[in-house]
């Protein structure tokens, strides 16, 4: 299996017009609702984004998806979120104050970031395992092993392709989003043994996964 599986097959490629149309309908929006599991475009691989939108669309639509994120809050949010069928997302994380969880999860600070086409695969053979959460499965926390280093080959708003190594909770969150522009939920690649309701969670919310580990049995 590839670093990136891909999910369902698309369906019919939309217009350039029709792109458009959809995103300002979402702009239109004071704050676009975040869509959830069920929802056909999560399970889709989004369309490749090669300039169906004017430079002042996507920046619009940028803003807005970042907005979005920050009032979730979240630290990533892909296009199809908000209902929009296209290769986009946003990333940024301020780390957290707690030094052993920092230290723990590799959870370093990512300045915002959009990634446009993204693909990545791993660096090399280490891999970590954390518990992660989503945006569009709220109420819900589970376990995902992921490769721990990666390099990614990414276009950035102003059309330039950039290749960049994530490593530790960055690298988790590259990961994360570039899954969702493929039709991929966290949990597709979850240990389904380990799926906290929020509520539960807080027993298991240690620097590590060991408590949960034992707690849970897997």
């Amino acid at each position: 299996m590839t670093a990136n599986a891909p999910g369902n097959d698309s369906p019919a490629m939309l217009s350039a017009r029709a792109l458009v149309e959809q995103v300002e309908a979402v702009l239109a929006q004071d704050l676009p609702a975040i869509v959830r599991a069920g929802h056909p475009v999560l399970r889709r691989r989004a369309q490749d984004f090669d300039g169906q939108l004017d430079s002042g669309t996507l920046a619009r639509l940028i803003s807005t998806m970042r907005r979005v994120m920050h009032e979730a809050p979240g630290v990533g949010l892909a296009a199809p979120q908000i209902g929009i069928p296209l290769r986009i997302a946003v990333l940024e994380d301020p780390g957290v104050r707690d030094p052993l969880i920092a230290e723990a999860r590799a959870r370093t600070p990512l300045p915002f970031t959009v990634i446009i086409n993204p693909r990545y695969e791993p660096a090399d053979g280490a891999r970590a395992a954390f518990y992660e959460g989503c945006l569009s499965v709220p109420g819900y926390q589970a376990v995902v092993e992921r490769p721990s280093r990666i390099t990614a080959t990414y276009t950035q708003p102003d059309g330039i392709t950039v290749t960049a190594g994530f490593e530790g909770w960055p690298a988790r969150i590259v990961q994360h989003e570039t899954d969702h522009l493929d039709g991929q939920l966290y949990l597709d690649r979850a240990v389904l043994r380990s799926l906290s309701a929020d509520q539960e969670h807080r027993r298991w919310a240690q620097p590590t996964i060991d408590e949960a580990r034992r707690g849970l049995g897997f």
